[in-house]
């Protein structure tokens, strides 16, 4: 972290020129690769299946593979540490995982495109869950590449740029595969996303493979010099640096703090999550039609969000990232309200328009944010457990309580509903307000002169 006297940061130009445009282009690509099979676990997926027959209480159960997201810190230390026979020599480390799982993602989608949901449910299910696995393996593998060949102060410009290639993907993945599905079959769209899985291993090949650091800190070196250079004793010493040493130094490096940081990593996107659940309910109930919902929250508002993404890049890169982690669960709440405030309304285009406008441009800031800060946590010897661990705590309580979001609403109506999800993003904001009053006094504990 940065203390208060450090070198004045550079400009959005000087940082880019720093950034390369080819690393820039690359997170584009990949990003998109990224974004490409996540709705194939969960909306795209829900719609074949219920076009194909399939009942809801089947459906609900396919939700169940999207955990492989949630767990995927489980994993990340084999991608962070395991080498891959041919692939690791001529790729490295992240490029060869990556490239592992774009391969099991085309395999997989291929095969699904084969499979009819209406006759037999099963291969679908497995299909699916090894889509969710290897989709969460590439993204362990991609945010470790994203840490690694960026420097600190660039973290928020390249979570930009992978939100932007991750939400076009995801257009991709839901727009394009209902589109083609309409004009064809489902099998046919299928096809053609396994087609498209393809761009990823070209930003693969053109990606820089980031110098890996040296495994320090966790205890990694005082372990192997009780293990010795035994064979017994190196197996000890590569399994504790794989899977105990990530967590051990994320403790050791914030000491007390580390359950604080989760917490708030836990805590910060969790207005967004248990209100998301019941938005498009919500723009049913209040009479605005389907084509409505489909233009202003699903094509309209991703260009917005786009936009909140960008402008939190560029916030960041100029002003650091707390001042931007900040505003971020500020308008997080804040945009509640503006749905608390159109509940209340008779349902217009422009008033959905403005609610769409503050909420995703809020939900696009804090996501550049959140991402940038999770980051700046790491350990790059550690980056793909470390920010595996750091996501997992980001999704999970929004997954666990946004479950409930439907009592809420039977029970408050939506008006106080929303006026609740803001206020339940006002420990973020004072948790964000902690952070930044310890990384002061941090840094200018670190700042004083030592007395010899």
């Amino acid at each position: 972290m940065s203390s208060s006297n450090a070198a004045p940061r550079p400009s959005l130009k000087q940082s880019l020129a720093m950034l390369g445009w080819r690393r820039s282009l690359v997170m584009l690509v990949l990003g998109f690769s990224a974004g490409l099979p996540i709705l194939l676990v969960f909306s795209t997926l829900s719609a074949w299946l219920r076009f194909e027959g399939v009942s809801r209480t089947a459906i609900g159960f396919f939700a169940w593979a999207g955990l492989a997201y949630t767990f995927k810190f489980l994993w990340a230390p084999l991608v962070d540490r395991l080498p891959i026979p041919f692939l690791t020599k001529r790729l490295g480390r992240r490029r060869s995982w990556m490239l592992l799982s774009q391969i099991a993602l085309f395999g997989a989608i291929a095969y699904a495109s084969t499979t009819n949901p209406g006759e037999n449910l099963l291969p679908v299910a497995v299909i699916t869950v090894i889509i969710a696995f290897a989709s969460a393996t590439q993204d362990i593998a991609l945010d470790a590449w994203r840490i690694d060949v960026a420097r600190e102060e660039d973290q928020a410009l390249m979570a930009a740029i992978y939100q932007w290639g991750y939400r076009f993907g995801m257009i991709a993945a839901g727009f394009g595969v209902l589109a083609m599905a309409a004009a064809h079959d489902f099998h046919f769209s299928y096809r053609v996303l396994a087609m498209m899985i393809l761009i990823g291993p070209i930003g693969v090949f053109f990606a820089p493979e980031p110098k890996i650091a040296p495994v320090k800190g966790g205890g990694v070196d005082a372990l192997h010099k009780v293990a010795g250079d035994s064979t017994i004793g190196e197996a000890t010493t590569w399994l504790y640096a794989a899977v105990i040493a990530p967590f051990a130094d994320f403790v050791q490096r914030y000491r007390g703090l580390a359950f604080f940081i989760l917490a708030l990593i836990g805590l910060y996107r969790l207005t967004d999550f248990v209100m998301g659940f019941m938005a498009n309910p919500f723009y049913l109930d209040m009479g605005y039609t389907l084509g409505q919902i489909a233009t202003i929250s699903k094509l309209y508002g991703i260009w917005v969000m786009l936009a909140g993404a960008l402008l939190a890049g560029i916030a960041a890169n100029r002003w650091g990232v707390y001042p931007v982690l900040l505003a971020g669960a500020i308008l997080g709440a804040g945009s509640n309200l503006g749905f608390a405030w159109l509940a209340t309304q008779d349902p217009q285009t422009t008033k959905l328009i403005a609610a769409i406008t503050l909420e995703n441009i809020s939900a696009g800031w804090a996501g550049t944010a959140l991402i940038a800060y999770m980051s700046s946590l790491t350990n790059r010897a550690f980056s793909a457990t470390q920010y595996a661990l750091f996501s997992s705590f980001y999704a999970l309580p929004g997954k666990v309580f946004g479950g409930f979001s439907g009592m809420l609403v039977d029970k408050l109506g939506y008006p106080l509903f929303f006026v609740t999800t803001a206020a339940i993003g006002i420990p973020a904001i004072l948790f964000v307000l902690l952070a930044m009053r310890w990384t002061a006094a941090r840094a200018l504990a670190s700042a004083k002169p030592q007395i010899t």
